[in-house]
């Protein structure tokens, strides 16, 4: 079967779509498929950042064909990437199958037109976020809305079959009252990360971290609850003298508000912010040495990176958002608290924080059973089955 793989980025861009349809092509791509990857030119959509010219535009790769095309974009708020030569990239290949990643975008459009004129069927794998969880100001929201409500629904509509990672992004897909074909739930898999670091905590060391500390994974954007973790982290930095809280990930527009909070609250160094990580082993090196996890998201559609903490037997508390309950059971393998509540989320911390049985346990429990659920092979499965269908007609 010849598939086309359709995403905004595919690695090296960073993030967890990007890393979803990875997995599935290379693993789709070794039972024998044609599969070809198309993505825009950019490590960054808003604002717009290209990948460096090192990065190959067309190269072969896992046995998957990566066509990375230009882009352009309107200007400022109306921010919405175009993908040039898209249309006859998928006439010359003539895929049995198009899959378009992420709902809202101009080359789900796209696969639209081609399944118009070719009869050949598309699928859509969401990715949903509400408009509340975007990024941007009002502009965009108000944008957003009208998109929803004028131009999302004949493209949603086209799809064969529209594939969401949980009952909650599809309960979330249908509120703006969207016509839905087919649904299929169909759950993320975990990639593992390399072994940690070899050494005495060379992650901490590294940063110049001594103390036990609590640590966040992600983009430092507007909608990771990021203020409000300062905020509970300051609670426990007032009870524990040598906590720290280190934030890892590039930032999202989101790093100088947080530097002017932590000097706010007069926390200075007991709060690290060392960019992203592209090791990986030093990433599962942060994980391991972290005595907590946390991701205090406004909205998470499921949350990979807390299977990431677990898988190296650490806690988590995370927010009670989006997919997150569906896959974490509150006091099992971690705490969930509501979203926008630095008083809650405090409070988790500080029950966990100096429970060291409760941890070994809800980490043990994390590792050994939460994460083995998540595989990319049941993933390819899946999706293997409902293009094989959907090309068949069915």
């Amino acid at each position: 079967m010849k598939i086309a793989e359709l995403s905004t980025r595919y690695p090296p861009g960073p993030g967890g779509v990007e890393r979803h349809v990875r997995e599935l092509a290379v693993r789709l791509a070794a039972r024998g498929h044609q599969v070809d990857a198309f993505a825009s030119d950019l490590v960054r959509e808003y604002p717009m950042e290209r990948l460096p010219a090192r990065v190959p535009r067309e190269q072969v790769l896992d046995g998957v064909s990566i066509h990375r095309l230009p882009v352009w974009s309107l200007p400022g708020e109306l921010h919405y990437p175009f993908f040039r030569g898209l249309d006859r990239a998928l006439v010359r290949m003539s895929p049995d199958v198009v899959h378009a990643h992420t709902y809202g975008t101009n080359h789900a459009a796209v696969a639209r037109r081609y399944a118009r004129s070719t009869g050949r069927p598309f699928v859509l794998t969401a990715h949903y976020h509400p408009i509340w969880s975007i990024e941007g100001g009002w502009l965009r929201h108000r944008i957003r809305g009208f998109y929803d409500r004028q131009l999302a629904a004949p493209i949603v509509a086209s799809a064969r079959v529209v594939v969401v990672q949980t009952r909650e992004e599809e309960r979330l897909l249908r509120s703006p009252g969207l016509q839905l074909p087919k649904v299929e739930i169909v759950p993320p898999g975990y990639t593992p990360l390399p072994p940690p670091s070899d050494g005495d905590r060379p992650f901490a060391r590294s940063i110049g971290v001594e103390g036990p500390f609590l640590l966040f994974v992600g983009r430092l954007a507007s909608n990771k609850g990021l203020l409000g973790l300062v905020d509970a982290f300051s609670t426990l930095a007032a009870r524990d003298p040598r906590a720290s809280l280190v934030l890892v990930g590039a930032d999202g527009g989101m790093r100088a508000a947080i530097e002017r909070k932590v000097a706010q609250l007069g926390l200075g160094e007991r709060v690290r912010i060392p960019g992203y990580v592209e090791d990986e082993r030093r990433l599962a090196s942060a994980f391991c040495e972290a005595r907590l996890f946390v991701l205090p998201s406004e909205y998470e559609a499921f949350g990979l990176v807390l299977l990431e903490a677990l898988a190296q037997g650490t806690p988590v508390v995370a927010s009670r958002v989006g997919g997150i309950p569906e896959f974490l059971e509150d006091g099992k393998a971690g705490r969930l608290v509501p979203p926008n509540d630095p008083t809650a989320l405090a409070a988790a911390i500080g029950q966990l924080w100096d429970d060291e049985e409760t941890r070994l346990r809800f980490g043990r429990y994390g590792r050994d059973v939460v994460v083995p659920r998540y595989s990319w092979d049941r993933v390819a499965d899946e999706l293997e089955r409902i293009f094989r269908e959907v090309a068949n007609g069915r």
